[in-house]
């Protein structure tokens, strides 16, 4: 796993667990401890962690500034390929809902070349990549801006939702493992993408390989909830995602179209 991948997915487990020990993020990551701590007093000096005996905490950013748009910045070329591919199945002329995160907004970024489409988007970042692009009918989903990550979320979200329908839901995904199916390390994330797994006829997820065989804090869905999912080539590695491979064949025992960008 190359060290944006590890830093991403150790940012993740930090800010899902609100504490998590270097014993423990050692064993999940497959690295060492001294690693971990290299990794930790890294994403401490960006203010994204606390360093504590042991271990760390999460910061909890006031601002949109902290978290998203660090993120954003790795594995910007990966996420890209990933928003490509996940554009090119979405058919012209359909509904769709588009997820927060990262990729996701590559996906927004890729979504134009589909047009004519309408597109409801739960992140305020997508907002702004498909504003007045010709062809998009843009619809923001209402909701509480989550801070750090400017995903839409809470009981407004949720009731919008419940009110529509749409023919793909585009869902990203804190983490996919072979026996506990998709999850999320957000509550209100998780909450969210099971309301549109609800009211869409297609779901297509998405995620790096670093989600592979990672188990997050709250369960979204079964493996089967799920049509297709888009990853990275880096998935059937054994050696840099030791979860990649049976994940991948887990997915596709379960009737999920799986596809390496």
């Amino acid at each position: 796993m190359g060290v944006a991948s590890r830093l991403d997915l150790t940012l993740r487990l930090v800010q899902g667990s609100d504490r998590v020990s270097v014993s423990e993020l050692s064993q999940r990551l497959g690295v060492s401890e001294m690693t971990v701590r290299r990794d930790l007093d890294a994403l401490e000096r960006q203010g994204l962690v606390r360093r504590v005996h042991g271990g760390a905490v999460a910061v909890r950013a006031h601002d949109g500034a902290a978290g998203f748009s660090v993120r954003e910045g790795w594995q910007a070329a990966t996420k890209d390929r990933l928003g490509a591919a996940v554009a090119g199945l979405v058919e012209p002329g359909s509904r769709v809902l588009l997820d927060a995160g990262t990729t996701t907004v590559h996906v927004a970024e890729h979504l134009a070349a589909r047009a004519p489409l309408t597109v409801a988007v739960l992140s305020l970042q997508a907002a702004v990549r498909l504003a007045d692009r010709p062809g998009i009918e843009l619809l923001v989903v209402g909701g509480l801006s989550r801070p750090g990550e400017r995903s839409l979320v809470g009981p407004l979200a949720l009731r919008t939702l419940e009110t529509l329908a749409f023919d793909c839901f585009v869902m990203s995904i804190g983490g996919v493992h072979a026996e506990h199916g998709w999850s999320e390390f957000s509550l209100d994330d998780a909450a969210v993408k099971q309301a549109g797994l609800a009211q869409a006829g297609r779901v297509i997820a998405v995620a790096d390989a670093t989600k592979l065989g990672v188990r997050a804090f709250s369960q979204v869905a079964p493996l089967d909830a799920v049509h297709a999912f888009v990853t990275d080539t880096a998935a059937t590695d054994p050696a840099t995602h030791p979860g990649g491979p049976a994940t991948l064949d887990a997915l596709r025992d379960a009737g999920v179209e799986t596809l390496l960008a």
